[in-house]
């Protein structure tokens, strides 16, 4: 019997051919994905096309099939009008005309010797694997050992030591191991009420946007510059009820990007709202970039003073106002000190970089100890050093020891 299944493009690599001598699949990323959907859609596949096989869906602990896969696969069984090859039990999906069955099971529920009553199973799906232990994981794989048997995982990633994500580490180097990372974006039946809801938290809590919708990992907070500091909404700025426009540039080498970033000051909240962002622009190109943001042209923009080239050319090219930044020890935490001293910082819907660098813009942490260092991770900051750039008179200067004891002998 052939089916029709429409499959994601994302897919591609858990169904190529050397997908299917691998002994584990993986499907990680964030909420409305589709992963489930896929592995659901699977187990009836191979049900369908075997009516003998036997596929275990796992969870850590399985409390109740309410909150199983059970209820998604058949409704998988009934989308794909298969419904006559099956007999749905309250606690079982057996396949007629064959010895094939699917069951729901809980790793705590099982013991060294009760794991085996599991032998013959030719797959296993283990549903919200972030939350797998060691120990069920080591019990697991040696039981599902049929030939041609896998083990499927799909889960939401949490936190970075968790034994799936272990697993999967050596993924790239491991034939036996297939994983991809999708997320709502790449589901191409994503609902536009879900679309919704991502962006309502992408504005509501940036903080956790990436954790609940992009499968990033739920790392504690306190590491971001702009942690609690900064949220995204709409707003027009205009220069008779705000302070600015202030323009920031930081220049592009190699991978990094070219950024011009407009913002304004209101009541102690800084509003960002145009922001250029590109790869590989060449210095001849750079005008016309920053041509992109209305009236720059016309104003001051501070830009870093590490490409003096840079500037002059601009200069020459259309941007008379255009400047060097000042720098001095210690002037990235002042800015950052700054940035932080702001009541909020709104940043535009439009502004897609600015929101995703607050967001990975971090301290290091202490690779023993996990504790926040006092040294920046030099990544996700170009728009933000434009911002202080743009900022720079706004920004006090701590004075150093050295410079304390000077002004003191004067």
């Amino acid at each position: 019997m052939n089916l029709a299944i429409k499959t994601p493009r994302w897919c591609k690599p858990l169904i190529e051919p050397p997908a299917l001598l691998a002994a584990y699949l993986g499907a990680k990323g964030g909420r409305g994905s589709g992963k489930s959907h896929f592995f659901a859609e699977k187990v009836v596949e191979e049900m369908v096309a075997d009516p003998d096989v036997c596929i275990v869906c796992i969870r850590e602990i399985q409390k109740s099939l309410k909150f199983s896969a059970k209820k998604l696969i058949e409704q998988k069984i009934r989308d794909l009008k298969v419904s006559h090859l099956f007999e749905v039990t309250l606690n079982e999906i057996k396949r007629k005309s064959g010895e094939g069955i699917c069951i729901f099971q809980g790793m705590q529920d099982h013991t060294a010797d009760s794991i085996k009553s599991l032998e013959g199973f030719k797959y296993a799906w283990v549903e919200e694997a972030q939350s797998m232990s060691a120990r069920s994981l080591e019990l697991l794989g040696p039981t599902i050992r049929m030939e041609a048997s896998q083990i499927w995982f799909s889960w939401n990633p949490d936190q970075p030591d968790d034994p799936v994500e272990k697993l999967f580490a050596k993924a790239a180097n491991d034939e036996d191991l297939v994983l991809v990372h999708v997320n709502f974006n790449q589901n191409p039946w994503c609902t536009k009420k879900l679309k919704k809801e991502a962006e309502r938290h992408r504005r509501r809590d940036p903080d956790t946007y990436g954790h609940v919708w992009l499968g990033e990992f739920n790392t504690k907070s306190d590491d971001q510059v702009l942690c609690g500091r900064w949220s995204i909404d709409e707003f027009a700025a205009n220069d008779q009820e705000f302070n600015g426009p202030y323009f920031g540039a930081d220049w592009g080498f190699s991978v990094d990007p070219t950024t011009l970033i407009r913002c304004w000051e209101k009541e102690i909240v800084l509003y960002i709202d145009r922001e250029v962002y590109g790869n590989g622009v060449e210095v001849i190109d750079t005008p016309q970039l920053f041509a992109q943001i209305e009236g720059s042209e016309k104003s001051v923009i501070r830009a870093d003073n590490a490409r003096p080239e840079l500037i002059s050319h601009m200069q020459k090219h259309g941007y008379p106002k255009l400047i060097s930044c000042q720098k001095w020890k210690g002037s990235v935490e002042d800015g950052i000190t700054t940035l932080r001293s702001f009541e909020k910082i709104v940043i535009h819907p439009s502004c897609v970089h600015t929101a995703e660098e607050a967001r990975l813009w971090k301290y290091k942490r202490d690779a023993k100890t996990n504790e926040v260092l006092p040294a920046l991770i030099d990544k996700n900051n170009h728009c933000w050093d434009a911002v202080r750039y743009a900022i720079e008179k706004m920004i006090k200067r701590a004075n150093t020891l050295s410079e304390l004891l000077a002004a003191a002998a004067g």
